[in-house]
């Protein structure tokens, strides 16, 4: 084999192993030649939205986020895993939301219905009313006077008090009037056979005896008779 034979054989093969090369060069052209309009296009769309934040966008304040962004690395990973830990908390409440949702709703008309919003508006009204009439210091006063009223209604809450109301109710309806007359002496005598009157009369010293605590301290004596007893006492 000469020296040109060999010369060309080596060449042979230095142009095999050059030729993929060759094609990945070529490839790589065709790519940039295809990809050349494209990027002609993106880069006039960047400019045309560029321009409309143009009047709101300073480059300074772009590189300052940029700098915050990583100065502030750890903050925003703690807050993107928050905001994952929301969202997968919204994931799981969903379905109990779309069944309470409508039960809520249910409940609110059935409300609305029953007239009980109705009742609230009313009763801010008359809040409101009460606060043009009268200033804090005439609450107040009606707040206590109101405590004292809530004391009276515990001892009316006892059986006895409340049948006594009841029964005290109940008399005007049983009483006639228009049919009543007038009572002399002699009429008096006779009704004192009455068995009626006799009970009337019974309950009538009853009450006397009772309405006697009212005078003084509440047992039956004045302030002044008890002050006497004390004195009288060695």
């Amino acid at each position: 084999m000469t020296n040109e034979e060999l010369i060309l054989m080596k060449l042979e093969n230095i142009e095999s192993q050059i030729e993929p090369f060759i094609k990945i060069t070529k490839s790589i052209t065709e790519l940039k030649d295809d990809l050349i309009p494209l990027q002609n296009i993106a880069f006039q769309a960047m400019i045309n939205e560029l321009q409309e934040i143009e009047a709101g966008f300073q480059l300074e304040d772009f590189l300052a986020l940029i700098k915050q962004t990583l100065r502030n690395t750890n903050e925003l990973i703690f807050a993107i895993k928050q905001l994952s830990s929301i969202i997968e908390f919204v994931r799981d409440l969903e379905p109990l939301l779309r069944s309470a949702v409508p039960q809520m709703i249910h409940y609110l008309d059935q409300l609305e219905q029953q007239g009980v919003f109705r009742v609230i508006k009313s009763t801010l009204d008359v809040r409101a009313k009460v606060a043009e009439a009268y200033d804090a210091d005439d609450i107040d006063i009606i707040g206590d006077v109101f405590v004292d009223l809530l004391g009276i209604a515990k001892k009316l809450s006892d059986p006895k008090a409340k049948a006594f109301i009841e029964k005290a109710a109940s008399l005007p309806a049983n009483i006639d009037l228009e049919n009543s007359k007038k009572a002399g002496f002699f009429n008096l005598l006779s009704a004192g056979f009455s068995d009626e009157l006799k009970e009337g009369l019974g309950v009538m010293m009853e009450l006397t005896k009772a309405m006697g605590k009212l005078k003084g301290n509440g047992n039956g004596v004045s302030e002044n008779k008890e002050e006497d007893l004390l004195e009288e006492r060695p």
